[in-house]
């Protein structure tokens, strides 16, 4: 037990050593604070509801959903556009907040993912695992602590990028404290009818929980629900309800089969907000390098 509160309080552990695969177990006590966020929903009983505070849900849900999508996984992950410093460190930033963990350990594992997925190494598989333990308890295994540092040598000069990666719980606390402290100010109390405990439940806690399982969706559902455009190696499939609530990340089977590209909605009604973003970022400069899907990928289409 005292190792797991150390754990609370350490920074997570950076190796360069690959993980000793098959003896994955759940870290119960340790991820305690990962429970307790779920359980804290609550909180929702204790607190008046206003269509204020269901609009801030939506905005922090989708502000931070974009930039799971759009710079842990699209850029960190794939490098599948460009960007300065500054941007990149807003997006990481603003992505962390989620609760999943920081940008090198998001890209780290996500390779992983993609090297052996569906796969006995890959431990969120729903084909070699149970759907319960691909969707989540790989997240709060003892496997899923370490940054596997080999899988992200380019990413290992950034030294602000090092930091929020160990010191992960910053962005999540900061995000939790802005929306209390925001909630508490006698402005938005007299215009916006809301209080502090209320712009955390909704603001922070709502959003947060559903960010955790819409994102743990593309890990389980997205590997057994769906169709696929495209034949792989495993069993990611295109689900358009898993699209919707990520932002476009639902395309999976797209994704699989051609990882680089900016956009995942190769076909006509995939709508992929998160790209339509990047676009629009790109416009004005803020991103650019946007990795298109060659013509040949739609030619490779099985149905």
């Amino acid at each position: 037990m005292l190792s797991a509160v150390l754990r609370w309080i350490l920074p997570p552990p950076e190796t360069f050593e690959n993980p000793v695969e098959g003896q994955e177990k759940v870290e119960w006590f340790r991820c305690l604070p990962f429970i307790l966020i779920h359980l804290s929903l609550i909180g929702i009983l204790y607190v008046d509801f206003t269509w204020w505070c269901l609009g801030i849900a939506f905005v922090s849900y989708c502000t931070r959903m974009f930039c799971i999508t759009a710079f842990y996984h699209r850029y960190f992950s794939h490098r599948a556009f460009e960007t300065g410093r500054i941007v990149q460190f807003i997006g990481a930033f603003i992505a962390c907040s989620s609760g999943q963990r920081g940008p090198l350990w998001w890209a780290a594992h996500h390779r992983r993912h993609h090297r052996h997925s569906d796969t006995e190494l890959d431990v969120h598989s729903p084909k070699t695992k149970s759907i319960l333990w691909s969707h989540s308890l790989w997240f709060m295994s003892d496997y899923a602590l370490p940054t596997f540092l080999k899988e992200i040598p380019d990413w290992l000069k950034y030294q602000e990028l090092r930091f929020i990666n160990r010191y992960d719980w910053i962005p999540l606390l900061t995000l939790a404290t802005f929306c209390y402290l925001i909630g508490d100010t006698s402005w938005v109390i007299s215009n916006f009818e809301t209080s502090g405990m209320q712009l955390l439940v909704w603001g922070f806690l709502v959003p947060t929980v559903a960010l955790y399982h819409a994102t743990f969706s593309v890990n389980s559902l997205a590997h057994i629900f769906g169709n696929k455009k495209f034949e792989t190696f495993d069993e990611s499939r295109n689900n358009a309800i898993v699209s919707l609530i990520t932002l476009g990340e639902g395309w999976h089977n797209n994704h699989h089969f051609f990882p680089s590209s900016a956009r995942q909605g190769f076909f006509k009604g995939q709508f992929d907000p998160t790209h339509r973003i990047l676009q629009v970022l790109s416009f004005f400069g803020f991103v650019w390098g946007l990795k298109k899907t060659p013509s040949w990928v739609q030619g490779k289409a099985i149905s």
